[in-house]
């Protein structure tokens, strides 16, 4: 125990006795002496031990076994002095335990932890805070460096120690084998930060045993049979871990007060917002969270003499110990210091950043520190209640549906709208720009060549330098295949506003509409033709709840995107107001990433996107000849078609607003201009079909899709699990297409069976 009196530190520094013969390895030995007088030693074998290569030699009796993780562990005892040996497989082996040092810690409150090349500077930082914060006097610290490779890191703990203006005894352990996970890189590599992004595009180094993420929680159990299981009170918790200050009184005392003996302590991770240049990392430095990430890292506190006899200490929950729930304390995890990158961005997506307020504290009033703050935003607030509203999308080859689909938009309510266009052949060029004369939108070539991006990214990109979207109040992302169908008031987008007035973010979920068994083309609208579609409770296939995001143009995010804007602002988080189809809000974690809803955010009370995927059999011809917008590289086959062309039930709820689209319909097409124009189109589609349908594997893909076997399938959806529809129609035996299934009847595939187009 450290000297009372004053302060004062004592550095041990001990190694694993460690013995590898025959593919077996022994991590330590610890002798002690037993309940009996008699003399005991505990032995802890690595990863991967067969309890079959092991055999002790005469003399000695096992009189426990356990296992942590894939490691063993065995106590053997014998009334021989002599040296004990054993057989590891074929080898004969003789070991010199080491001596439990149980009195050196006695009655200590003691930290055990692991170091993976963590600075002495920071570890010295780490013992102050919690010997003078919560009350800690000792610590055990495995020290995972390589053998003899780090002189400096003792020199510099040792002098630190001897300066020091607190009392604590420090044992370090030294590691004589690599305690990482087998296969990965060294832990202070992004790749094994949690949250960091991109991963499947990251550089990854070789794996490091003697660096990568800790794997031997066996470990714990070294520690207390060595040096803690006459501690008073023994926190799990890392060199780069600092115990939050809550509750009544130190955990040591909280964990020696408790029912059982046992606390559970929750870690949050935290983040700089930024670090200095040319300045090591340091734990003020860390003052933000993530957002939308609740996870916390598990880890323990136990007062070794009230816990349960048989307890086994791991690496995040004591074994045969059930912690006392009303005592859980609070840590955070300082995640620039396990990962030290320069760039936060490397191990946490910024945009999920927030400052915290204990953090915050911590960093200034605790360790005097003057972080770098997430720099101050405010949302940019319109001048009037409705404002403009636009419309951002992508065409290409969509001539014969530009009109109604135009019309629609502007009937509920819709201003603006930006169209980018690109090889199209079948007018559609002309008549947007025809349109874009008469001052119906503006029409802009697809630039995605030239930046090498999809189409649909390209316009994105594009569009956020555009005077018609910086002056909208709303913007949303939508196709010419989407409609947004409004069920409140007179279906208008000031319906929908007077409704969620508060909301400046609504998400609409996709309901896919199908062909309807409608074979042939006719230049009809597409919302009165085809008003069969999927049910509302339709998880399946994943493209079914995708939505799109109408959002109000403040500054919340930096840029648009596909289903929802992009590059979240985290510091103005607080001032989102998103909610789903029926009015209710998302969560938070969807703010970042979601493009889809899931059974507890989709709704369609209020307002949905119809989604007329594919249109009559002969529109897709058309449709698959000229390739998708967003996604250039893939084919729209027979699976497309299977996912997208549901039939299972009837909706006519959009036709509330057929009086409204006819009318405006008729006042564009009462130009005569665009009126000719939009005949043109469909003559070129309908010679486009034609064209299509004489060359044999098209003649042959038709057959298929107007087929009475893919007609029932659109009717089938929701008894197919995700591989079927990842696979296609042609895994569906015909024995389940000539039953009438009931609603309990389900199938699907395995994975391997899956193709991808």
């Amino acid at each position: 125990m450290p000297n009372q009196a004053g302060p004062s530190c004592k550095l041990i520094v001990r190694r694993l006795v460690c013995i590898q013969a025959c593919g077996v390895t022994l991590l330590d030995a610890v002798e002690s002496i037993g309940e009996k007088g008699v003399r005991q030693v505990s032995l802890f074998f690595g990863a991967g031990t067969n309890p079959e290569d092991i055999s002790f030699a005469k003399g000695w009796e096992i009189v426990a076994t356990g296992g942590v993780g894939e490691g063993l562990w065995y106590v053997a005892e014998s009334k021989n002095v002599g040296p004990l040996e054993l057989n590891l497989a074929s080898e004969r082996v003789q070991i010199d335990p080491a001596k439990a040092e149980l009195d050196l810690l006695s009655a200590a409150n003691a930290a055990v932890a692991v170091r993976n090349g963590e600075c002495a500077d920071t570890v010295l930082t780490w013992l102050k805070y919690h010997c003078t914060s919560h009350g800690m006097n000792a610590a055990v610290i495995l020290n995972r460096a390589k053998p003899d490779t780090d002189e400096k890191f003792l020199t510099t703990l040792k002098n630190g120690l001897r300066k020091a203006k607190f009392s604590c005894d420090v044992v370090v352990l030294d590691a004589v084998v690599p305690l990482g996970k087998v296969g990965l890189p060294p832990e202070a590599h992004p790749y094994c930060a949690p949250a960091a992004p991109g991963k499947d595009r990251m550089v990854v180094p070789a794996p490091d045993p003697w660096s990568s993420p800790f794997g031997t929680p066996l470990f714990y159990e070294i520690a207390r049979v060595r040096h803690l299981s006459k501690a008073r009170a023994v926190a799990n918790i890392d060199v780069s871990d600092l115990l939050a200050e809550d509750g009544d009184g130190n955990i040591f005392d909280r964990a020696d007060e408790s029912a059982g003996g046992v606390i559970s302590i929750l870690g949050t991770r935290c983040y700089p917002w930024r670090i200095r240049k040319d300045k090591p990392i340091h734990f003020a430095d860390h003052i933000c969270i993530q957002f939308d990430n609740d996870s916390k890292v598990q880890k323990w506190c136990i007062a070794p003499a009230r816990a349960p006899e048989k307890s086994v200490w791991r690496a995040v929950r004591v074994g045969n110990a059930t912690p006392d729930r009303s005592q859980t304390a609070r840590f955070y995890r300082f995640m620039a210091l396990r990962h030290p990158e320069r760039s936060v961005s490397k191990i946490v997506p910024k945009s999920s950043l927030v400052e915290h307020r204990d953090l915050l504290r911590l960093s200034q009033y605790y360790f005097k520190h003057k972080p770098v703050r997430a720099p101050k935003l405010s949302s940019e607030q319109p001048t009037s209640q409705r404002d403009r509203c636009v419309i951002v999308t992508t065409m290409k080859n969509e001539g014969p549906f530009i009109l109604e689909w135009l019309a629609y938009h502007r009937a509920i309510g819709f201003d603006d709208f930006l169209v980018y266009s690109n090889d199209c052949t079948d007018g559609t060029d002309s008549l947007l720009d025809l349109l874009q004369s008469k001052g119906f939108l503006q029409h802009r070539n697809n630039p995605f060549r030239s930046k090498e991006l999809k189409p649909q990214h390209a316009a994105l990109q594009a569009a956020e330098k555009e005077q018609v979207i910086k002056n909208s109040k709303w913007v949303v992302c939508i196709d010419v295949d989407e409609y947004i169908n409004i069920k409140v008031g007179a279906g208008t987008l000031d319906d929908l506003f007077t409704v969620i007035p508060d909301a400046n973010m609504i998400s609409m979920t996709w309901r896919l509409f199908g062909n309807a068994d409608i074979h042939a083309y006719a230049d009809r609208f597409i919302t009165e033709q085809f008003t069969r579609c999927a049910p509302e409770l339709a998880r399946k296939p994943h493209q079914a709840w995708g939505f799109k995001t109408l959002f109000q143009n403040i500054g919340l995010f930096k840029k648009l995107g596909v289903h929802r804007p992009k590059g979240l602002n985290a510091q103005l988080v607080d001032q989102i107001n998103w909610v789903n189809g029926s009015g209710e809000p998302l969560p938070r974690n969807h703010y970042r990433n979601a493009w889809r809803s899931t059974v507890e955010t989709y709704g369609y009370d209020l307002v949905s996107l119809n989604h007329y995927a594919v249109r009559s059999a002969e529109s897709f011809l058309v449709k698959r000849d000229r390739g998708r917008v967003n996604h250039v590289d893939r084919d729209q086959g027979l699976a497309y078609w299977f996912r997208m062309n549901n039939n299972a039930e009837v909706d006519h709820s959009i036709a509330s607003k057929s009086k409204a689209l006819m009318s405006e319909y008729d006042a564009i097409m009462a130009d005569e201009e665009i009126a000719a124009m939009h005949a043109d189109c469909v003559r070129m589609h309908q010679e486009k079909i034609r064209e299509l349908l004489e060359v044999p594997h098209y003649a042959e893909f038709y057959a298929a899709l107007t087929s009475q076997r893919l007609e029932k399938l659109s009717r089938m959806h929701v008894h197919f699990g995700a591989n079927v529809f990842l696979a296609g129609p042609e895994v569906i035996p015909d024995e389940i297409l000539s039953q009438d299934p009931d609603e309990t009847f389900f199938f699907t595939v395995s994975k391997r069976e899956t193709t991808h187009e």
